[in-house]
């Protein structure tokens, strides 16, 4: 599968004021610019609505003017980098683990952009991963769902093999093994971040292998996911990146959640200072980045001895944490 075509190679949808011009850019504001690149669409309630969420809290927290561009493909991806590291924009997220290796190629020639790539691999020039351990939180949710799970059997859909999904899962199968060493873990992945139908596909042909617990790394193809959870009673669904219990929540355990919009005010004020160096910022439980949300309509369904183990193992985690 692929993603779904755009209308333009690259379509700019700012934020820093109502006006725009006939091409979809505004003349740049003086002070300090912030642009986002997405590689999908931030309607997704996960991944890509977080991280446009968080371009707002700079706006409003550090006066910036900000700007967001949605690239899906390769070459798409790299000129929105070039592009917005020619305008001298001060700070670039490139919100994606993709993004590594053009950041690395456009730094080279823009060395006075910050460059923030999101789940990226490591500090090149004026690049900095920001490293998100969500698979600490989804190996809370994988405890959860050992014990929820009546089938014995959980599944994980994946938008496309990279690491950090891959990370995520294998936290959240441990999680799991760790309550009932027997559990059947099977993940799919969708070779898309965009496809709903493609991702309410994959959890039914799950489901009809008997899979009752689901987790995914998905973004807005994981909406297929959730309404086979409120359409299927008993089939439950834990959130990705986001608290997404309003999707479901009669279905919505809980949440494996990033606080995106806190990790990037925190780069953002760095930068404004002028006392950004770039490294890897790596952010887990213990950094409140990273956390996992029960959902409250959820919560007088557990058992409480479940509950507890959930705290203990993450006060473990945050114990252990460099």
């Amino acid at each position: 599968m692929t993603r779904k075509p755009v209308a333009h190679a690259v379509r700019f949808l700012l934020a820093a004021a109502l006006a725009t011009t006939a091409c979809g850019r505004e003349p740049a504001a003086a002070g300090m610019r912030v642009g986002l690149i997405t590689p999908g669409s931030i309607a997704d309630a996960a991944w890509n609505s977080g991280a446009y969420r968080g371009l707002e809290l700079i706006r409003d927290s550090v006066g910036a003017a900000i700007s967001h561009v949605e690239a899906r493909t390769p070459a798409e991806q790299e000129q929105a980098l070039r592009t917005y590291a020619s305008e001298r924009y001060d700070l670039v997220i490139a919100h994606g683990h993709e993004f590594q290796r053009m950041a690395e190629a456009v730094t080279a020639d823009f060395p006075k952009t910050v460059i923030v790539v999101t789940s990226g691999e490591r500090a090149v020039g004026s690049v900095a991963p920001v490293v998100f351990r969500l698979h600490e939180a989804t190996y809370l949710a994988g405890i959860l769902a050992g014990g929820l799970t009546r089938s014995g059997k959980l599944g994980f859909i994946g938008g496309v093999e990279i690491p950090p999904v891959k990370l995520a899962y294998e936290g959240w199968a441990a999680g799991a093994r760790s309550v009932n060493p027997a559990i059947d873990s099977r993940f799919t992945y969708l070779n898309n971040w965009d496809d709903a139908a493609a991702g309410r596909e994959a959890a039914l042909a799950l489901v009809a292998l008997g899979v009752d617990v689901f987790h995914h790394n998905a973004d807005a193809a994981a909406l297929g996911l959730f309404q086979v959870a409120k359409e299927r009673p008993g089939i439950l669904v834990f959130g990705a990146n986001q608290d997404q219990s309003a999707l479901a929540p009669d279905a919505v355990p809980g949440s494996a959640v990033i606080d995106l919009p806190r990790a990037f005010l925190a780069v953002a004020r760095e930068v404004k200072a002028g006392t950004f160096t770039p490294r890897v910022l790596d952010l887990g439980l213990a950094s409140g980045v990273v956390r996992f949300d029960l959902n409250p309509a959820f919560a007088s369904r557990l058992d409480p001895a479940l509950l507890a183990r959930v705290r203990a193992a993450a006060d473990s985690i945050m114990k252990a944490a460099p």
